[in-house]
């Protein structure tokens, strides 16, 4: 099995908790992603959370919120699950299915952002169909009883 290096995306977007949630939502549109990793500044690339276009879509615009003024901080999650650049892919894809996640940012000392992985890595670059399809419907299904 392949490490976490050898499958993640490197060149990121990232933001910062003070962005708005427009300007995130805007680098989600010309990136064409749908997460961005939250760090703690340019200097430290410290990962302090994740934002989704969902968490834009429930904890911003359905609450009302203007997003031109609403920060990146508050519809960020920040109990994120992470990986390491030398961690099994194995392990990774098991922590994607146990939490239902369809992103995992991989970082090194400090907690620095170095790469993402997408349920998207795993399609393209594992070449096994059979462990991506079922990895995706891990990650879909429903917690509802």
């Amino acid at each position: 099995m392949k490490t976490c290096n050898e499958v993640m995306t490197k060149s990121l977007v990232c933001c910062l908790p003070h962005d708005t949630a427009a300007k995130a939502a805007q680098l989600m549109r010309s990136g064409n992603i749908g997460s961005i990793p939250v760090i703690e500044s340019e200097q430290t690339q410290k990962l302090v959370g994740i934002v989704t276009d969902r968490d834009l879509a429930l904890k911003v615009v359905a609450e009302g919120l203007d997003p031109k003024s609403t920060k990146v901080e508050a519809a960020m999650t920040i109990n994120v699950v992470t990986c390491q650049p030398e961690d099994d892919l194995q392990k990774t894809l098991d922590a994607m299915s146990e939490h239902q996640l369809r992103r995992i940012p991989v970082v090194g000392n400090g907690n620095k952002i170095l790469g993402i992985i997408s349920q998207a890595d795993v399609a393209t670059r594992l070449n096994q169909p059979e462990k991506t399809a079922q990895m995706v419907k891990k990650i879909s299904q429903s917690n509802a009883n």
